[in-house]
Parts: C-alpha cells; structure tokens; sequence
C-alpha cells in the first residue's frame, strides 16, 4: 500500500489551510462538517474537532482543509495537525465512513454535450468527481488509478479519457459516430456513479507533464507566474471546461517571455486549440500583463 504523505498549503483565506494527500482520502464527492455531531460518519473529522481550535472541517478526495477559530495562528499548529493527520492514515483508520453516507443511491443525473472537437464528447454530472483533473492516454495508464477510466476503456472506441470536477470528457476513434454510441456511453457512466463505485483510487504519477494529471508540481508560484495562472484559473479555465477541456499552466520563461501551457480533455487535439491558443489565451495574457508575454505554447499541442 503507498504510504500517504501529507503537505501544507495555504490559501487566500488566512484561517483556512489545506492538508494535501499523496494518495486518495474517499471515492469522489466531497463532505462537509461544522462540528463534531455532524462528523458521525468520519473518524477522522471527529478527531480533528477535539482540537480545540478548529472550526470547519471540508474533505475531498485528495486533501483535507481545516477552518480555525481565531484563539491560534496557523504557523504555530500546522505541523502538528499534519502529522496527525499522517498517523491516523497510517494506522489505517477510515477517513470517511461512505458506505453509511450513501446507504440510499444517489439522484445522480449525466447528460451529454457536443464540444468543439469533433472526436469529444462530454459527459456532465451532479456529482462531484474530482478535485484533481486526469487525463488517461489508454486503458494501462488507467487501470493503475482510475477504475471508472478503466471501466470506459472498455468500449472499443474509446481512445482517450479525462475526468475533472464534475464532467468526463470521452475522445473517440474514427470507427464510430457519436451519434450512434453517446447514450450507450451515458447511461453507463450514470449507473457506475449510481452504484457507488470507486471513480480513482490513487492519485496518478506526476512524471510526465502531458500524462495522468494536469496539476502543476506542488510549489508556490510567484511574481508573472503566479498572476499567468490565476488569470488563466479565473478567466479561462471555465470557458474552456464549457467545452470539456482545460487548460493548465506550466512554467513562463522570464527571458523569453514565453508561457508554456497543458491542453487537455476537449482542448487537446482540437482544431481549434490553435486559434484560442493565440486569439483568445496569448491575447488576454498580453492585455492584462503589458510587455510580459511574447507567446503562449502548448506543450502537447
């Protein structure tokens, strides 16, 4: 079994910060809890809530984020909570009991949406699916992490798979017409959803930049860096997961200027990538940062 490793991060809320796990906490969805009668089926919040300074406790597939209450600062507990956090994993205790949270199935719907490129189709959801997007190439890069992924490989049809918040976008062969094979799809992913069934079970490895996973390497970002990928988190990110794609930043080269970008799902191989790469990502970039930018590349595009 991979040992779970556990790391801080802050975020733009100074009484919030975030627990991030190296391997997956509970099978999609996420969960909530105010207080400790509300933590009935996770033993770990329950845990959590005896300290006596935390406030919030919101757990998600791959990372815990804790709310305090104004009695401590962070720097002063953090450490500890994480090693907390790590020993309770270790000692193989349940983080969320989902089997009691589910006893009746969920009303989950899925729907089906044309995106721009042809050979994808999306496939959205009301259940949340993950907090980190991945993207599998074939049916042995799935089968290490994502049972759901594995699962839709197994049409014969299937070339590509990326699952992110709440969609899945599915890249076909050319053997087949969407129309013909897009309910069949649906209806198969809603009652995987419906029956409850792992979607990851380990995060993926994150080698490779164009395989598995789009999250960018854990480190804190500054300066253009840091202001290229929240314009590109609030600006372009949701059109783009409008269409079934997304897009993810790299790395920006202060000499050249040049962004390096991920496109995936939808966005990857689309033949419009290369339009809304130039017309419509390196132009806003350029806007909103004057005579920082030069170019914008997409590593896999």
């Amino acid at each position: 079994m991979q040992e779970t490793k556990i790391t801080i991060q802050e975020t733009t809320n100074n009484t919030i910060v975030k627990f991030n796990s190296t391997t997956i906490l509970i099978n999609g969805g996420s969960y909530e809890y105010s207080n400790i009668d509300e933590a009935k089926n996770s033993p770990l919040a329950q845990e959590l809530f005896y300290l006596p300074f935390v406030k919030k406790v919101f757990i998600t597939a791959n990372f815990i984020a804790i709310q305090r209450f104004d009695i401590v600062e962070w720097i002063d507990v953090q450490e500890e909570v994480a090693e907390q956090i790590e020993a309770f994993i270790a000692d193989g205790n349940i983080v969320v009991n989902e089997q009691t949270s589910s006893t009746k199935k969920e009303a989950i719907e899925v729907y089906a949406e044309v995106t721009p490129n042809p050979a994808v189709m999306k496939f959205g959801t009301n259940k949340a699916l993950t907090q980190t997007d991945v993207e599998y190439k074939n049916i042995d890069e799935a089968s290490k992490s994502s049972p759901l992924a594995q699962a839709i490989f197994n049409f014969p049809f299937v070339k590509e798979v990326f699952i992110s918040d709440n969609y899945i976008s599915v890249t076909k062969y050319e053997m087949v017409e969407w129309k013909e094979v897009f309910a069949e799809v649906r209806t198969f992913i809603r009652e995987y959803l419906v029956d409850g069934k792992t979607i990851i079970k380990e995060i993926p490895n994150q080698n490779t930049a164009t395989k598995a996973t789009i999250e960018a390497p854990v480190i804190a970002l500054e300066g253009i860096s840091a202001q290229i990928s929240d314009i590109l988190d609030e600006y372009i990110k949701p059109a783009v997961a409008g269409d079934g794609g997304n897009i993810a930043f790299r790395s920006y080269d202060e000499e050249t200027k040049v962004v390096s970008v991920v496109l995936q799902g939808a966005c990857s191989g689309c033949p419009s990538s290369t339009a809304t790469l130039k017309n419509g990502i390196e132009s806003l970039l350029m806007e909103m940062l004057p005579n920082q930018i030069s170019e914008v590349v997409a590593l896999n595009g």
